[in-house]
This record gives structure tokens, C-alpha cells and sequence, in this order.
């Protein structure tokens, strides 16, 4: 049996996906081509998500710690629930292609066939606010609505959604590491 905290993670995301999937193939927008060339904005990308994580908290240190105590929360859950790390590589990988093909090539391609470049922006939003906080975590979203904005760059950039995959996965599979570990 699959514990409840997978089985509403894993509904989420998958979810997410099919949503975007579906509206981005009914749309007929661009998912891009796997390309070698876009390994170097991948790895650029998560690195800079990196960079953005550390700056937050070291700008906003109570805030990030209540962010943090939530993550360990669900990484508390998780184990008790009995999901082992296979799991958690999986879910890290099904959130990252979810979430950039939702946000990014859903969203932020309808957005900004709308509204111009305030696309860009509005799908950073809609991503955040799906990022939810403890409320004196206030600077959490501020993180993830920045993020945003960088995979939705990127995106642009590029064409491509694979870096910001790439890069997602990257990020939230360390995140999940490191709750797994605590």
C-alpha cells in the first residue's frame, strides 16, 4: 500500500502534469527537443537556484527556518510513512517535469501570449502561491516566486523546457536528500 502523504504528493504532481501535458499538446506549444547543448543551462540553472536558496537564507534566516521546519515536517511524514529513497528520487523527478511543464509551458506560454511579457512574471506568482509557507515564512515565497522567474528564463531562452527539468529535478531531489537525512 502507498502511505498518504506519497499517495497526495504523487496526485499532485501527477496532476500538474497531465494538466499541462494536455494543454500544451491541445495548444500545440512547444515542449522542445533534448538537445546537448542545453546541459550547460541546466547545470548554470541549478546552480543559480542554489545560489538564490543560500542568498535567502542568509537574508531572511527566522523565515527560512520556519520554511525549513516545514520541509522537515513532510520529510518526517514521509519516513514514518515508510517511502524510501527510490520514492523520493521519483517524486523529485515527477515534480520537476511536472511543475516546468504546468507552469512554465503551460502558464507562462499562455500568459504571455496574453500579456506580454508580464507572462513571465504572472506564472512566477502562480508558482509560488502553489509553493505554500507557514505564515512567518513570508520570504519563502519570495524564493520560489524568484525561482520562477529564472525557469521561466530559461525557458524562454532556450526553447526548451528540459533544462528547467533538468535543473528542478536536480534541485528537489537535493532538497529531498536532505529531509530524508534530518
Amino acid at each position: 500500500m502507498v502511505p498518504p502523504p506519497l499517495v497526495f504528493l504523487l496526485l499532485l504532481q501527477g496532476g500538474l502534469l497531465l494538466l499541462g501535458a494536455a494543454g500544451m499538446l491541445l495548444l500545440d506549444l512547444p515542449f522542445g527537443q533534448a538537445n546537448p547543448r542545453e546541459l550547460p543551462y541546466a547545470l548554470g540553472l541549478f546552480l543559480a537556484l542554489a545560489l538564490l536558496e543560500e542568498a535567502f537564507r542568509r537574508l531572511f534566516p527566522t523565515s527560512f527556518r520556519e520554511a525549513e521546519g516545514l520541509h522537515r515536517a513532510l520529510g518526517q511524514a514521509l519516513r514514518q510513512a515508510g517511502v524510501r529513497p527510490p520514492a523520493l528520487v521519483f517524486l523529485a523527478l515527477l515534480s520537476g517535469v511536472a511543475e516546468e511543464v504546468f507552469f512554465r509551458g503551460l502558464l507562462q506560454s499562455l500568459f504571455i501570449a496574453w500579456w506580454g511579457p508580464l507572462g513571465l512574471g504572472l506564472q512566477a506568482v502562480a508558482f509560488a502561491l502553489l509553493h505554500p509557507a507557514p505564515k512567518r515564512a513570508f520570504a519563502y515565497p519570495l524564493f520560489t516566486g524568484a525561482a520562477g522567474l529564472l525557469l521561466g528564463a530559461t525557458y524562454l531562452l532556450t526553447g526548451s523546457l528540459l533544462p528547467g527539468i533538468l535543473a528542478h529535478f536536480l534541485h528537489n531531489a537535493r532538497g529531498f536528500y536532505e529531509i530524508s537525512r534530518s
